[in-house]
């Protein structure tokens, strides 16, 4: 693995950054009525998952901790693929719509569980 300085280097986090970014555009059209509910916590769950990758980067001296974050921000990418269904199923976005972005946040929760199982090369020593 190429030494990685910086979280925003993780592919993950690029990733997360760039569906994070089609979420907000898309969700831009949802009905006003859903401000509050669907497209306030889509748009949420989606961030976290790029904020919980940018504070387990942060933490990951301590390999318990990483894990933690990471395992949270895993939690957040799957809550985003439940907003989703609720958003073709309720007809803001197409089929292929949902399937690409429903692809997208599947491999990102498979990056995640990878980074949680390969923890020891991201953690090593403390002298970092």
């Amino acid at each position: 693995m190429a030494l990685i300085k910086h979280f925003r280097e993780l592919n993950v986090y690029k990733v997360a950054r760039e569906e994070t970014r089609k979420i907000f555009v898309r969700s831009r059209n949802f009905p006003v009525e859903e401000r509050y509910s669907l497209t306030d916590q889509i748009r949420r769950s989606s961030r976290a998952v790029k904020a919980m990758i940018a504070e387990a980067w942060a933490r990951r001296r301590y390999r318990a901790v990483f894990i933690n974050k990471i395992d949270e921000a895993l939690g957040e990418a799957t809550e985003t693929q439940s907003w989703l269904d609720d958003c073709q199923d309720c007809g803001y976005i197409s089929a292929a719509e949902f399937k690409e972005m429903d692809a997208a946040w599947q491999g990102i929760g498979a990056m995640l569980n990878k980074m949680i199982l390969r923890a020891d090369d991201f953690c090593g020593t403390s002298d970092r």
